[in-house]
């Protein structure tokens, strides 16, 4: 896919911000829209779906929030928020809800150009031909392409963005210790605090999904110092 077919969705009810990124994106080779307002984009999907879209977290009618939230239910839609928030939570939230990235108003124009080709290269990763997309251990299932774990018993449960992402590198790397920085840089992240953060928090929720007792993990193991080791024989198809 080449950037003259990706499509990018900006949600910003600021004109002159939305221009700036119109603008910048379009001319670096990308079929780009622009909404005013969440529920004008969120309409919109039905009929046109992008690739990867720009949200502002304080839009006039919704929470930013709320739609990237909404967004899991469009597994091949990436989300980038791009906003004035600078509180640690903020950003934890979002990443967690499942966006791709975070950005802090102001910005440079070329560093919205970069981490959009960097989200847009890993999901074009993610669908290269031939990457197995469902592993097996220890009687669960984890299904990548329909984000969710499927238990011994047969129950499924739903897996956000980032708790996928990482819990693929780790069944990817199985009885292999992977510290923070390895993660980090196999998901693709900037090594900052909030993003250090975001590891320690999807670690923790897909604990809460898996383990029996999450304070003792039997799959997800904690090397203190060092890092994390994902416990197991595994199987891809």
């Amino acid at each position: 896919m080449t950037a003259t077919t990706q499509r990018i969705a900006i949600v910003e009810d600021d004109r002159d911000v939305a221009e700036i990124l119109a603008t910048v994106l379009a001319t670096s080779g990308y079929d780009v829209e622009t909404f005013f307002t969440g529920e004008s984009f969120l309409r919109s999907l039905p009929h046109r779906q992008p690739d990867l879209c720009l949200i502002d977290l304080s839009l006039p009618d919704r929470d930013g929030l709320g739609i990237v939230a909404e967004l899991r239910a469009h597994k091949r839609i990436a989300a980038i928020i791009v906003s004035g928030r600078h509180e640690l939570g903020d950003k934890l939230v979002g990443l967690e809800l499942g966006a791709d990235d975070y950005i802090v108003k102001p910005f440079e124009e070329k560093e919205i150009v970069a981490r959009v080709r960097s989200v847009l290269r890993r999901m074009s990763a993610a669908d290269s031909a031939g990457k197995s997309e469902v592993a097996h251990f220890s009687g669960w299932t984890a299904d990548f392409r329909r984000f969710e774990l499927i238990g011994p018993d047969k129950r499924a449960v739903a897996l956000s963005g980032g708790e996928a992402s990482v819990l693929r590198v780790l069944l990817e790397s199985a009885n292999r210790l992977l510290t923070r920085g390895e993660l980090m840089d196999r998901l693709g992240l900037s090594a900052d605090h909030t993003f250090d953060r975001s590891i320690d928090v999807r670690i923790s929720r897909l604990r809460g999904k898996l383990e029996e007792d999450p304070r003792n993990p039997r799959f997800i193991k904690t090397v203190y110092g060092a890092g994390y080791i994902m416990v197991g024989q595994v199987r891809w198809n």
